[in-house]
């Protein structure tokens, strides 16, 4: 009885015998890139832009592995949202004051920019209204856990959430090298550019990785600010719930899941505020931390699907490319305004 418990509570978290294969792989993934970052003294590179880098040409020469996609979707749905929640420890409540009020304002200032200049633009180009919305929700926020969590009140077509999720993650993955580059060239501080990466890159992993490779007081302020962006999930989803029943005239639409992990990561930030943790439970917790983040980033890579780019047409990649350097230039310009 206690083993068909466990069984059953596994499968209702995804971890399936399908599931398996694609986690290995992911799992292979991110200690390869680990072991190559580490063997990079000279020009440091995270291991997250190692993985996501091996993954996406795996992708892009062999297809989209069929048998990793039970494990891709179980990393991307619970792996990485785990890693987010481990992250908190790495954090207190003086560092999320030290972001400050201005940048605060900034992100989320940022985020509704970006979700309405992306409503407005799809309808100027004549999208697709669905796909637009999910593009919208997926890039002012966190890329595809809001799309996914959009898509169950918008009632987008299956088809139009994965070319959302391909268009998002293929921008902010060209971001997430592209910004790490550009700080060395623009006049920016640790601190600005940790809120131009956080307020601006889409997924999370995607902010980890280029706050983290630029330095580790950027990745640590590209975490809060991103973090801000995913908590502002809940209501943006509800307001597009509620344009949804208003469209159709019907009540009882399903609720938006909600991010469960955006409230262990804040409790865990508590409790490090609260109580001086041993310096070796959080250094576990950061290297595990990195490693569900590493792989993460390989699930994302093994998921892009290239033929998507082609396949759905010239005006979702416009507004794609758009949405992504907009909330780019606007956090860039704001952090150089605020200072």
């Amino acid at each position: 009885m206690p083993l068909d418990l466990i069984s059953a509570s596994l499968t209702r978290l995804g971890l399936t015998r399908a599931a398996i294969p694609g986690i290995a792989l992911c799992a292979a993934l991110a200690l390869a890139a680990m072991a190559t970052s580490r063997a990079f003294t000279l020009f440091p590179l995270s291991p997250m832009i190692i993985a996501v880098t091996i993954a996406m040409a795996i992708a892009g020469v062999a297809g989209r592995l069929a048998f990793a996609g039970p494990g891709n979707a179980f990393v991307l749905r619970r792996l990485l949202r785990l890693a987010i929640v481990l992250l908190g420890l790495q954090l207190t409540l003086g560092d999320i004051a030290a972001l400050g009020a201005p940048a605060v304002t900034l992100v989320l200032a940022a985020l509704v920019a970006t979700f309405f200049f992306t409503i407005w633009f799809g309808r100027l180009i004549g999208a697709p209204q669905p796909l637009t919305q999910l593009l919208a929700a997926g890039t002012a926020i966190c890329g595809a856990s809001a799309i996914v969590a959009a898509n169950s009140v918008t009632r987008a077509s299956h088809s139009d959430a994965v070319y959302a999720v391909v268009i998002v993650t293929f921008f902010g993955t060209i971001f997430m090298f592209a910004f790490p580059a550009l700080y060395q060239l623009l006049p920016l501080s640790a601190q600005q550019y940790g809120v131009w990466t956080g307020g601006a890159l889409h997924e999370v992993a995607q902010a980890v990785a280029a706050g983290f490779q630029a330095g580790q007081s950027e990745g640590q302020t590209a975490m809060v600010a991103k973090l801000l962006r995913v908590a502002a999930m809940a209501p943006m989803i509800a307001l597009l719930g509620y344009a949804a029943v208003k469209r159709s005239g019907a009540m009882g639409a399903e609720r938006p899941p909600l991010p469960w992990f955006v409230a262990g990561f804040l409790a865990l930030v508590i409790v490090n505020s609260l109580v001086t943790m041993p310096q070796s439970v959080r250094a576990g917790a950061q290297l595990t931390s990195i490693f569900l983040l590493t792989m993460s980033l390989a699930a994302l890579g093994l998921e892009t699907q290239w033929s998507k780019l082609r396949e759905g047409g010239f005006k979702p990649l416009a507004l794609g490319a758009a949405a992504s350097v907009f909330i780019g230039v606007l956090c860039l310009a704001g952090v150089m305004v605020i200072g």
